[in-house]
């Protein structure tokens, strides 16, 4: 299998643990925002991007996020980068993953950034590819993006995208991203009556 340019890699194989601790009676990605599945929106987002996807899901053993992390990254070994995406970000504006794909090199990685406060998706270039599939149990990618800060491989970018920051691991912050999610639909009612009027 060919690919060009890079995939986004979902990770959606977690066990949402602090989810169920902070009272909820179901799994994250199946909680319902503004009407929505979680899961629901963040696929429509990169569905929207048209990048190549790949959803990672649960599976019989357990596994944590370098072990999500390597199984993407091993089923789409021939991309030439990955952006790494959790799935609880449901309000990840689709033009924000074209910027981290448009920015990213063989050799870099992208930080996305939001009022100065790091989110995702972090997104790797192909050299990375040893790195990436030589993550196990629940250590993520932090140990990787450390390397590259250390050689001056990192690119921070900035975004006007809160959506990087609003992931969901709580009741709480469910309703923070309700709220956010409610703000927009609003906003898009009201540029939707301006520009009927014309005014």
């Amino acid at each position: 299998m060919t690919m060009y340019g890079p995939v986004v890699i979902i990770l959606a194989a977690g066990k949402s643990e602090r989810f169920y601790a902070s009272g909820a009676e179901h799994h994250k990605l199946d909680a319902e925002l503004c009407g929505r599945r979680v899961l629901d929106r963040t696929l429509e987002s990169v569905q929207q991007s048209a990048l190549p996807w790949y959803l990672v899901q649960p599976e019989a053993a357990a596994s944590g996020m370098g072990d999500s992390i390597r199984r993407g990254v091993l089923a789409t070994r021939q991309a030439q980068g990955w952006l790494i995406l959790p799935a609880d970000l449901p309000l990840i504006e689709t033009k924000t993953l074209i910027q981290i794909a448009k920015a990213l090199r063989d050799d870099a990685v992208i930080v996305p950034r939001y009022r100065m406060k790091n989110g995702h998706p972090v997104a790797f270039g192909k050299h990375y590819l040893p790195h990436l599939t030589a993550l196990s149990g629940e250590t993520g990618g932090r140990g990787v993006v450390k390397q590259a800060q250390q050689s001056g491989r990192v690119v921070n970018i900035d975004v006007d995208d809160i959506g990087i920051v609003l992931d969901i691991d709580t009741l709480a912050d469910l309703q923070t991203a309700t709220d956010e999610c409610l703000r927009r639909e609003g906003r898009k009612d009201r540029d939707a009556v301006i520009k009927a009027d014309g005014t």
